[in-house]
């Protein structure tokens, strides 16, 4: 994907890129795999903001993606490449041979009339076919990796990203991941062959304030530019925060752990996105 830059001289748009959309083959979305979006904007069930700085966003209609592949040994075509506006990779329209049709994450190089199919064994390791595993190449790289068989994949499913299959060691698969995390996962996980498309999608310039409005992102506003009644920093004369370290609006400290302590299992990673390797005695329940 290629970005762009508008002909104008509007503080707004002189320096923003747009996306060619070279890749995009169709406008209109599927209307059968189209479901209403609702949007809380931050709100929980109560109706009380608990994700500050989100609302007012564009309409948006949710396409449905076929995460779990599960349309198994059924050869389908890819009938066109487009754009979804809920996530920052591209999704393919897949018209399979009983009939069917099915969005599935757009791999790099995928294009329109390719045939791809979810195995039930060892197949062909083409760009967009997904199978298990313990039937993938190693050293492929992959994406949209199950971490439980027939739960869909869930792992590497953003623009540009991949996880690599290192190796196969018994029951397990051993995948190095973007984040730089090197862990197992049961070989008879599901993934899919080849890297996400779109992967420059992080480097866009967004111009001027009001794309992120269109997104949904409201702004912020800084604690010691409020009134005293707002915010533990606000007020005083001039720029002050009266002395005491940079806190929320409900006064605790930035920096401040508020997360509560889960009972998670490592034992399936070998070596942490910190770089940090965990021997066989840490890899076990904290």
């Amino acid at each position: 994907m290629a970005y762009r830059k508008l002909n104008t001289s509007s503080p707004g748009a002189r320096h923003a890129t747009i996306p060619d959309f070279a890749e995009i083959t169709k406008g209109k979305p599927e209307k059968s795999l189209l479901i209403k979006l609702k949007y809380h904007a931050g709100h929980n069930s109560q109706g009380r903001i608990t994700c500050w700085h989100k609302g007012d966003r564009h309409a948006r209609q949710y396409r449905i993606v076929d995460f779990k592949r599960n349309k198994i040994d059924i050869v389908g075509t890819i009938a066109a490449i487009e754009y979804d506006p809920n996530r920052n990779c591209r999704i393919a329209l897949v018209q399979y041979s009983n009939g069917d049709k099915g969005y599935i994450l757009a791999a790099k190089d995928l294009e329109v009339g390719a045939k791809v199919t979810s195995s039930s064994a060892a197949g062909e390791p083409n760009i967009g076919n997904a199978m298990e595993l313990r039937y993938i190449p190693q050293g492929l790289n992959v994406h949209n990796v199950e971490l439980q068989p027939g739960k869909g994949g869930q792992l590497a499913r953003s623009a540009g990203t991949f996880a690599r299959l290192m190796a196969i060691d018994g029951e397990f698969a051993i995948l190095a991941l973007p984040s730089g995390e090197l862990r197992r996962v049961t070989a008879r996980a599901r993934a899919t062959i080849g890297e996400i498309g779109n992967a420059d999608a992080n480097v866009r310039n967004i111009g001027k304030a009001g794309r992120n409005r269109w997104k949904g992102i409201r702004p912020t506003v800084r604690g010691n530019a409020m009134n005293p009644v707002a915010h533990p920093l606000g007020g005083g004369e001039g720029h002050t925060n009266g002395g005491r370290q940079h806190c929320t609006p409900w006064g605790v400290v930035e920096g401040t752990k508020t997360r509560r302590k889960k009972n998670r299992n490592n034992v399936f990673i070998i070596r942490r996105r910190d770089g940090k390797t965990l021997t066989a005695q840490h890899r076990t329940s904290p």
